[in-house]
């Protein structure tokens, strides 16, 4: 008789959907990014190490999982980039911690890892592989598994959304995202990138956090950062760790003529430079130009700046004019992004450098590596931001307002009576819509930008969960639709009697009211009706459509549109109702839906939601005050392909940490001195 494997749950059938649907994203987006990096390249430089120092590691028979008694095996931890997984697992607890200077290769190496795991892959039950970078975890706040959820929720907006709930295990439960579960099933291994980028006073309960936990696991960290966390800490539990190892001349000879232009049938130009130092290895320029190429990062830039343009000939590095091993980086950091934008012109490649250190500086106000384009605007002071999005807010529906009156009052007033009388209207309309959206921002979202929502709209009906936020939505549309309209019919009225009529202001807030009233009853049911049927039509988006930087953003501005013209028809339809029910002019209905449609519904999309955050802020008043160009998802996009920019999940980093505070410390080095 065989006995067979017990048939698995409607639970973990579902988790393992979620995961190979998890895995699948990430090798496409991780193939993808291997190969703009050239990761796999003939004459990429080799990434090597060796088992690092006792004190950095815990015992030996923690690492090992050993009974007490029985004497721990160290496995042998020196290996080579294509070894990396390999090596994790070897190591019985499956905790390894890699160690290296500043642009050793320790995020090259994580990569290689994830995607190697991803290729070993022999079942749904493997865990996942998925970088985290530790730059934005404050463990002082956020425990690490609410982190980790997160992380993916923001990179794989599927797995915001929770299970419908019939047909699964009740150990599944109700509160839980489909990312919270693969983490508490352990169908995740994080490789957890740059702990040594968490801020200084929070390494210690960062590491303390860790020790906490004993799930496999990959960590890459500076290593004087990490030794100095172990020392007042501990090292991280049941973790073995390695130390990556600075590249030899001969890693050299390999890379960089295999890599550079001809200059001869026979050689380049990087062979007298090779040549002089192996020969004159004590020349002192010989001792600095080794020592700033040690690591792949600076191989990297060197190659890039010197290798296939003409006019640059490598033998400068080996002159007087760089001083020590700080001058030689810092002049490498300089060319590498006037090189990469060689191909435009001067004026364009100029404002490159600027453009990327005010990104470099926001990222570093924020205190993170993630370059999300929803918190381009988030460093503007608050006050600054409101007075942005209820200028244009404001600007937006007042122009709006005014257009289609004037397109009515001429006729009836005249060319110029009707202009005067319709930019009244936009401007009662306008500074209402201005002044309340502006407020509302600042109160809503502080000094924190809005997340761009996770969903889609699906005609054919969304999921369940969504639709339980049909009610509170409704509640909400017809309370700030009625005020919005109340408010703005009733300085509407004030603004065009005072200036153009003679009653006093008590007759004139009499009509006020009564036209606020009147048109509160219109927007108030149609905004609540678009945010109702909105959710009831809300379905998560897609993993495998919305795992890079800017696939959110055109999911944000297709909802924004959706919104605007189901508030234009329910406006319209409302304002229909309302004219049988008080015979109001035909006018007026159209007033109701073209102003209140249109012009609300920009106003709303504008001020409100992520994607008109990003327009208002990072495509309109920043590229005013000369700090970002006008075309900044283009902008992004190039310097993705052009490899300053490297793409992880939802959002972009520089493609080096260094990188990024070089740009940022040359920034503000340049206002200081305008």
């Amino acid at each position: 008789m065989t006995i067979g494997h017990p048939p698995r749950s409607s639970f973990d059938t579902a988790l393992d959907d979620d995961a190979d649907r998890l895995a699948k994203a990430l090798r496409t987006q991780w193939r993808r990014e291997e190969k703009r990096r050239k990761i796999r390249d003939q004459i990429a430089l080799p990434v090597r190490w060796q088992a690092a120092s006792d004190e950095v590691m815990d015992h030996w028979a923690n690492i090992c999982r050993c009974p007490a008694g029985d004497t721990p095996r160290p496995p042998v931890l020196a290996g080579q980039l294509d070894e990396i997984m390999q090596v994790h697992q070897r190591i019985p607890s499956r905790r390894l911690v890699v160690l290296g200077r500043a642009g050793s290769g320790k995020t090259t190496l994580a990569l290689r890892f994830v995607l190697d795991l991803l290729a070993a892959r022999s079942g749904p039950a493997d865990p996942v592989p998925v970088i985290f970078s530790l730059a934005s975890w404050n463990p002082t706040t956020t425990p690490l598994d609410r982190w980790l959820t997160g992380q993916l929720e923001r990179d794989h907006p599927r797995l915001a959304g929770k299970r419908d709930r019939p047909g699964l295990a009740r150990s599944a439960p109700d509160a839980s995202t489909r990312a919270k579960e693969l983490i508490d099933h352990d169908r995740i291994l994080p490789v957890l990138d740059g702990f040594d980028e968490i801020p200084d006073c929070l390494r210690r309960p960062a590491l303390t956090e860790l020790n906490d936990t004993d799930i496999p696991l990959l960590l890459t960290s500076r290593r004087t950062e990490y030794a100095a966390a172990v020392k007042d800490a501990r090292a991280l539990t049941s973790a073995a760790a390695v130390e990556l190892i600075d590249l030899a001349l001969t890693d050299l000879d390999h890379c960089l003529p295999r890599g550079t232009r001809k200059t001869t049938p026979t050689s380049t130009a990087w062979d007298p430079v090779l040549k002089h130092l192996r020969k004159h290895p004590q020349h002192p320029a010989s001792v600095r130009l080794a020592a700033v190429l040690r690591t792949p990062l600076m191989v990297m830039l060197a190659r890039t700046i010197y290798s296939d343009a003409p006019d640059r000939d490598p033998w400068v590095l080996l002159t007087d004019e760089f001083s020590s091993t700080d001058d030689l980086e810092d002049h490498l950091l300089d060319d590498f992004v006037p090189t990469l934008y060689r191909d435009q012109a001067r004026a364009r490649r100029e404002r490159v450098p600027h453009r990327l250190g005010h990104l470099a500086q926001h990222l570093n106000r924020l205190g993170t590596r993630d370059l999300a384009w929803w918190q381009l605007g988030s460093t503007l002071p608050r006050w600054s931001r409101m007075c942005v999005i209820g200028l244009v807010a404001g600007l937006v529906f007042g122009l709006v307002d005014a257009l289609v009156l004037w397109s009515g009052f001429w006729q009836a007033y005249g060319l110029a009576p009707g202009l005067r009388k319709a930019l009244l209207n936009g401007l009662a309309f306008g500074s209402t819509s201005g002044l309340g959206l502006g407020l509302v921002y600042g109160l809503r979202y502080g000094n924190e930008a809005c997340t761009p929502s996770r969903v889609r709209v699906r005609l054919r009906g969304g999921r369940k969960e969504m639709r339980k936020e049909f009610a509170p939505r409704l509640a909400i549309g017809l309370v700030g639709g009625f005020c919005f309209g109340f408010l703005a019919w009733l300085v509407d009225t004030l603004v065009i009697g005072l200036a153009e009529t003679e009653y006093g202001l008590m007759t004139l807030l009499a009509h006020g009211a009564e036209s606020g009233l009147r048109s509160g009853l219109v927007y108030g049911p149609a905004a609540g009706l678009t945010f109702a049927l909105t959710a009831a039509l809300e379905d998560p988006v897609d993993l495998e459509t919305a795992v890079g930087p800017l696939d959110l953003l055109r999911t944000n501005r297709a909802m924004v549109l959706f919104h605007l013209l189901v508030f234009g028809l329910f406006t319209g339809i409302a304002g229909g109702v309302l004219y049988r029910l008080q015979q109001i002019e035909f006018f007026d209905w159209m007033l109701f839906g073209v102003v209140g449609g249109l012009g609300g519904g920009l106003a709303y999309g504008l001020s409100l939601t992520a994607w008109g955050q990003w327009v208002t802020l990072s495509r309109i008043w920043l590229p005013l005050t000369g700090q970002l160009p006008w075309t900044m998802r283009a902008f992004l996009e190039d310097a993705h392909r052009r490899g300053v920019l490297r793409q992880t999940g939802a959002v972009y980093q520089f493609r080096h940490a260094r990188l990024q505070e070089h740009l940022a410390a040359e920034a503000r080095a340049s206002r200081t001195t305008r």
